[in-house]
C-alpha cells in the first residue's frame, strides 16, 4: 500500500521564504486555503498532483520534499525517548512522528542532548571502573563519530558540490579505459602536486605523506585498490581542499574531535567520488544491473569500495537505486553505516539476529541473499558477504569484517541478484534490534524492548519466557 506524504513543515518554510500568504500561494498550487493549511500543519497528505504542483511553484526538486528524513528521525527518536523513559508509560508513536514532522529542529537537538546523556553515564562508569582498578582510562570518542555519522546519515550519505567537484577532477587523474589506475593516480601526483610516491612493507601504516620531502609512502602489503585510494585521498585533499573545508563548516560538528575525524570522512567521500566518477559509475551500475563484482573490475576497485559508493548515489535529478549499506566486525559492531532508504540501523545496542549480515560472517566469498520484512511492512532485498582484508604476513592475523547492501524490493528487479527470486514470497521478519523491535512473538527476541511492559506468567514457559503489553500507536 502507498506511504501517505506529508510535508508540512517543508512546505512552509518553502512559503515563508518567499514571502507568500495562504491565499497568495494556494492560488498558485491551484488548490483551496483550507486544504494547504491542512497541508502545511500535516492534518493531510499530499496528492501526487499536489506533489508535482509544489515542485513546479517553488522551483525545487522532488528530493526537497523526501519525507525519508522523517522516518529517518522518527526512528531515532523512538528509540532515545524509549531509552531514556524506561519504567515510564511509553509515549505513543503518534506523538513522536507529530514532532519528528512538525519540529525536527528540537528533535534533533533533544538527540543531542540524549547523546551527552549517555556519554556522561559511560564516562562515569569508567570512571568507577578506573577507581575501583586504580587505572587511567580514556574517554571514549564514540560521540565524535556518531555526531559525524549523523552527518551523513542527514544528507543521504550526498555531498553535492564535493561529489561535482570530483567528478570534474577525475578525467585528470585517473587515465583511460584499461589504463592502470595506479600508474594514472602516481603520475598525476608527481606531475601536478610534485609529489612522489614510494611503496615499502610498514606495518600498520596505510598512508604518510612527508611535507619536507614530498613523499607520500603507500604500504606495499596493502592491495592495489587500497594504495589507489589512498592516492587519491592525497590528491583530493590537496586539489579540494577549500571545498572540503567549506563543506565542513556547513556540517555544524561542535567538538574539535568531531570537525577532525568530519574532515577525514569527506575527504574520504571525495576520495571514492574520484575513483568512480558519479554519472560514469551509475550508469555503469545501471548497465550491469548492479553486479558488484563486475563493477568492481571495470573501475579497478575493491568490493568494499564499490559497494559503499552505490550507497551514495543520490544526486537530484539523477538519482541511483537507494540502498543501504554497512559494515560490520566479528563482535557485532557496526563500523560503517549509510543508508539512502527507510531501513534504519540501531544506534544503541545490538543487531537483529534475523538479518543475514550475521550469516555472513562465518565465511567469505559468497552473496546471502534475504528477502527481509521490517516490523512497518517495508520489504527489503537484503546482500549480504564476508571478507577478509589480509594483514601481509602470516605473523599478523588478517581483519575481518561483514558488508550489507541492500534495496527497498521496489527496486529489486534493477539488481542481478533478484534474478530467480521470488519477490511476493514470505519473507523473513526482521528489526532495527530487540530494544525497540515491535514484534511480540519472535521466538529469536533476546530481551523486551525497552518501551512496553511485559508479563511473566507464573504457570507457563515458552521460548520468550514472557509476553508483551499492545504497542501504544496513539493518545
Amino acid at each position: 500500500m502507498r506511504q501517505k506524504v506529508f510535508v508540512g513543515p517543508r512546505v512552509r518554510a518553502l512559503r515563508e521564504a518567499r514571502g507568500w500568504k495562504l491565499e497568495a500561494c494556494a492560488t498558485r498550487l491551484g488548490i483551496s486555503v483550507s486544504y494547504l493549511s491542512q497541508i502545511e500543519a500535516n492534518q493531510r497528505p499530499v496528492s501526487s498532483r499536489v506533489l508535482i504542483a509544489l515542485v513546479e511553484t517553488f522551483g525545487v526538486a522532488a528530493e526537497t520534499l523526501d519525507a525519508d528524513n522523517d522516518q529517518r528521525l522518527l526512528a531515532d527518536l523512538r528509540e532515545a525517548v524509549a531509552e531514556a523513559s524506561a519504567g515510564a508509560p511509553p509515549i505513543p508513536l503518534s506523538e513522536l512522528r507529530q514532532v519528528a514532522q512538525q519540529s525536527p529542529s528540537f528533535a534533533h537537538r533533544y538527540l543531542q542532548l540524549h547523546h551527552a546523556h549517555r556519554r556522561m553515564d559511560e564516562r562515569l562508569k569508567l570512571t568507577e571502573e578506573a577507581i575501583a582498578l586504580d587505572e587511567a582510562v580514556a574517554a571514549s570518542a564514540l560521540l565524535p563519530y556518531e555526531e559525524v555519522r549523523d552527518y551523513f546519515h542527514y544528507c543521504d550519505n550526498y555531498v553535492h558540490a564535493l561529489d561535482m567537484a570530483a567528478e570534474a577532477l577525475a578525467p585528470s587523474c585517473i587515465g583511460q579505459d584499461g589504463e592502470s589506475l595506479e600508474r594514472a593516480l602516481e603520475a598525476y601526483l608527481q606531475r601536478s602536486l610534485g609529489v612522489t610516491v614510494e611503496r615499502r612493507f610498514a606495518g600498520d601504516l596505510l598512508r604518510r605523506l612527508d611535507p619536507a620531502t614530498r613523499v607520500l609512502t603507500l604500504n606495499a602489503a596493502q592491495p592495489v585498490e587500497s594504495r589507489c585510494f589512498q592516492m587519491a585521498y592525497q590528491i583530493v585533499a590537496e586539489d579540494l581542499g577549500a571545498i572540503i573545508e567549506t563543506e565542513l563548516a556547513a556540517a555544524g560538528l561542535r567538538s574539535p574531535a568531531a570537525q577532525a575525524i568530519g574532515r577525514i570522512s569527506l575527504t574520504n567521500y571525495a576520495a571514492g567520488a574520484l575513483l568512480l566518477p558519479y554519472e560514469a559509475f551509475r550508469a555503469q551500475a545501471m548497465a550491469t544491473r548492479h553486479d558488484i563484482d563486475r563493477l568492481a573490475l571495470q573501475f579497478q576497485a575493491s568490493f568494499e569500495q564499490t559497494c559503499h559508493r552505490l550507497s551514495t548515489l543520490q544526486r537530484p535529478g539523477s538519482r541511483g537505486v537507494p540502498f543501504y549499506f554497512l559494515r560490520v566486525d566479528r563482535a557485532g559492531n557496526i563500523t560503517k553505516r549509510h543508508s539512502a532508504t527507510r531501513f534504519q540501523f540501531a544506534r544503541f545496542g545490538g543487531t537483529c539476529p534475523l538479518w543475514n549480515i550475521h550469516e555472513a560472517l562465518g565465511g567469505a566469498g559468497q552473496t546471502l541473499i534475504q528477502l527481509a520484512e521490517m516490523p512497518d511492512g517495508e520489504r527489503y532485498l537484503c546482500l549480504a558477504w564476508g571478507i577478509e582484508k589480509r594483514s601481509g604476513s602470516h605473523l599478523e592475523p588478517g581483519r575481518r569484517y561483514a558488508l550489507g547492501l541492500g534495496c527497498d524490493v521496489q527496486h529489486a528487479s534493477a539488481l542481478v541478484y533478484a534474478d530467480g527470486l521470488d519477490l511476493k514470497a514470505k519473507a523473513t521478519p526482521i528489526g532495527v534490534s530487540c530494544r525497540i523491535c515491535e514484534r511480540d512473538a519472535c521466538r529469536q527476541r533476546a530481551f523486551p524492548p525497552i518501551d512496553r511492559v511485559l508479563t511473566v506468567p507464573g504457570a507457563e514457559r515458552s521460548i520468550v519466557p514472557f509476553t508483551l503489553t499492545p504497542l501504544q500507536t496513539r493518545a
